[in-house]
């Protein structure tokens, strides 16, 4: 899985980074099922983080969330981006 980490309108800090990498843990089990993921994180008064996935079928998923807390808005995205890959490993695990 290629991961690439972004932000904008402010310089992410070696814990910012840490902590999504740390995070991004949390999804591990489908890095077979990953090409890439794409994590951008933009600063306007709140931190809003856009997730894009590209699973190795073709299937794409897109995921976001803020909040005025950094590490409350990558809670909330990483919780909506497992349930997002879970379906879809799900749904590939049903095909096959």
């Amino acid at each position: 899985m290629n991961t690439t980490i972004s932000a904008v309108g402010f310089d992410l800090n070696e814990d910012q980074q840490d902590l999504i990498s740390k995070k991004l843990d949390r999804i591990k089990y489908a890095d077979d099922l990953i090409v890439d993921l794409s994590v951008k994180v933009k600063l306007d008064k709140r931190y809003i983080f856009d997730i894009t996935t590209n699973f190795r079928w073709g299937a794409q998923a897109h995921v976001s969330s803020d909040d005025y807390e950094f590490a409350t808005a990558l809670n909330k995205v990483m919780d909506v981006l497992d349930q997002k890959v879970k379906k879809e490993k799900d749904k590939i695990q049903q095909k096959g």
